[in-house]
């Protein structure tokens, strides 16, 4: 074995011991080395008294192939004759006497679950047709750019006949028709890390490495993802390392001690999940969970990650009662082992991979999210607004007579919009667990949910942050999502469900279109209120300013029509329509403003103009305002 070591870099033994490790999964797990004609093994088991190499191989003989402790925990071995596709497993005896199987931490695929064993897999050799894709990204200010995002389960979004799963190849090609018709300008997928059970929907991780093996091979997904770039569509996946079941083959208890979470129940448990907690504040943990971020940039040229949960990493007493939770050194409720991990993911992630994005979900008020570490934050590139989901969803369900006594709900969001870069999200944690869909969240009969539905959908599009939204919103499906089964198609066969398509459509057309929109989301400066305190009428308008546009929305958020409301301008101009919700088209019920409208002189809200607007019930309207002069009044 000896001479075999020279095959074992030191130094990539060094950077996962002091965690700053980027690429661990180059020494760890299996890779072919064809300068020994051997397959390598490498694990982390520092405490382990002894373990093996079992697999279809070996017929899972635990006394064939015995790994040797080379040094600083790692252990390895060099096996000959091995194919991808072979299962293998880690006979871990671990320190506390146990003799458990492992699956590899650091594998590159697995078997399809029930089964749990991990796969030699050589992931290298696919040819990827990005370039242009990539290098156009590299380039991109994100801040300044329209990103619409079409949230998705791919088990669930489309099945085909015969398939238990759909394949990454079969969805690629037909999503990527749909995305782009849609307009939208990025996918986000549930997690795709594998998992054991179908119901987590990803979201507890046992191979933080293998991309799961339901929808096909490592390859497969390079496919997928090389589909949408060819279509100019961004990818993002939602990553975890906010924890990890107790499964027995996974990183729980691993090396018969306490090896990736902590040593303390305390600290250890997720008491609402009934997980595992990683200790962020260990090197080799920092290392694994940084590795696993640039795997998916480097070898899936994934365009960003959504970090689930990272609330419940930064507070060492989240769903915690008082005194069940161990305060940090400086005897707060941070914990500052997963804050050091956060900045870390961030920077290595942004430093390496140009024009990448991750994204925080994240429900409190944090300071600094997407603040640069340098200056003290977190480094995020966009938080996902949490207090706007959840304050507008909270309006919407109202009846409109009541609206007028919590119209605050609507506005409240502009006092801190310009504090993180956020992303508006109306995502699928909002349409399970008896929440109800977001057309059955909506006041109302019928036809009043599905115009309520554009009209928030419209004022989500114009108000500032990015954009998000899960699929089947797109087109008001009725009930809740159920991961085991398809999206409900066959209501795009009534004019109700087909009409919020369309409008969607029509959105994600006009905000990539419109730099007004988007271009200017940090300040004031690209935001004015024109009418804001209308609690009475329950309507709203505002102005959003680009370097040389200026798009006006208007909203009524209840069911009667406002034959000549009054929406205040600072000059002089005319508002020409772009979209109207109660649109015919989109199965409205008609009412029109008309085409365009001049200003008048008036005082109105401190403002020195008005126009005069017709406004359909339970509707949003976007107008392009074109000044008759760049002079503003001083009123």
């Amino acid at each position: 074995m000896k001479n075999l070591y020279q095959y074992i870099p030191d130094v990539d033994i060094y950077l996962f011991n002091t965690g700053e490790a980027q690429k661990a999964y180059e020494l760890f797990g299996c890779h072919f080395i064809p300068e020994a004609g051997m397959h390598r093994f490498c694990v982390w088991a520092p405490n382990a008294r002894a373990v093996s190499v079992v697999g279809d191989f070996n017929n899972w003989d635990a006394a064939a192939d015995k790994m040797e402790l080379y040094k600083n925990g790692v252990w390895a071995a060099f096996i000959p004759g091995l194919s991808d596709g072979d299962n293998y497993k880690y006979m871990m005896h671990g320190y506390d006497g146990s003799r458990v199987l492992k699956s590899d931490p650091f594998a590159f695929h697995a078997e399809t679950r029930p089964g749990t064993a991990s796969k030699v897999w050589n992931i290298a050799g696919y040819e990827w047709r990005d370039g242009a894709f990539m290098e156009a990204r590299m380039k991109k200010n994100l801040f300044a750019s329209p990103i619409s995002i079409y949230e998705l389960h791919i088990g669930s979004w489309r099945t085909k006949q015969g398939y238990r799963f759909p394949s990454y190849r079969e969805v690629a090609d037909e999503l990527a028709d749909y995305v782009a018709d849609m307009g939208y300008t990025h996918v986000e997928l549930l997690p795709l890390t594998e998992y054991p059970y179908d119901g987590s929907w990803g979201y507890q991780v046992t191979g933080f490495y293998a991309i799961t093996s339901r929808y096909g091979t490592p390859q497969d997904f390079m496919y997928f993802v090389d589909t949408l770039h060819a279509r100019g569509i961004g990818v993002i996946m939602d990553w975890v390392p906010a924890h990890f079941p107790r499964d027995e083959h996974g990183l729980a208890h691993f090396d018969g001690t306490w090896l990736f979470e902590h040593d303390l129940q305390l600290q250890r448990e997720h008491p609402q999940w009934g997980t595992y907690i990683f200790n962020y504040g260990r090197p080799e943990v920092q290392s694994f969970l940084v590795s696993s971020a640039v795997l998916l940039m480097e070898e899936y040229h994934i365009d960003g990650i959504r970090i689930d949960a990272v609330t419940s990493m930064l507070y060492l007493d989240y769903a915690r009662d008082d005194g069940q939770y161990i305060a940090n050194i400086e005897g707060g409720n941070i914990d500052i082992g997963a804050v050091e991990l956060l900045k870390k993911v961030n920077s290595v992630v942004l430093t390496k991979y140009a024009g990448a994005m991750t994204i925080a979900e994240e429900s409190t008020s944090y300071p600094m999210m997407t603040k640069p570490p340098g200056v003290g934050g977190l480094g995020f590139t966009f938080k996902w607004n949490m207090g706007f989901m959840h304050d507008t969803l909270k309006y919407m369900s109202m009846d409109p007579y009541f609206r007028q006594f919590e119209h605050s709900k609507m506005t409240f969001s502009l006092y801190y919009a310009f504090t993180e870069n956020y992303i508006l999200a109306y995502s699928h944690d909002e349409v399970v667990h008896g929440k109800l869909s977001m057309v059955n969240k909506m006041h109302g009969d019928y036809w009043q949910k599905f115009a309520s539905l554009k009209a928030l959908y419209g004022h989500m599009y114009a108000h500032p942050g990015k954009k998000l939204m899960f699929m089947g919103d797109e087109f008001a499906q009725f009930i809740e999502w159920d991961f085991a089964k398809q999206l409900d198609w066959f209501l795009l066969d009534y004019d109700s469900h087909r009409g919020v398509q369309s409008y969607v459509k029509a959105l994600n057309k006009l905000y990539t279109s419109h730099p007004a929109f988007y271009e200017v989301e940090d300040g004031w400066h690209g935001f004015e209120w024109l009418n804001v305190n209308d609690a009475m009428y329950s309507t709203f308008a505002f102005m959003r300013h680009g370097t040389d546009s200026h798009i006006v929305c208007v909203t009524n958020f209840t069911a009667l029509i406002r034959e000549s409301y009054i929406v205040a301008l600072p000059l002089s101009g005319t508002l020409k329509l772009l979209l109207n919700s109660d649109d015919d088209a989109y199965g409205g019920s008609g009412v029109s403003p008309g085409k365009s409208i001049h200003t008048a002189p008036m005082q109105v809200n401190g403002h020195g103009y008005g126009a005069e607007v017709k406004m359909p019930p339970l509707a949003a309207l976007y107008f392009e305002f074109i000044p008759d002069t760049e002079e503003r009044d001083e009123v």
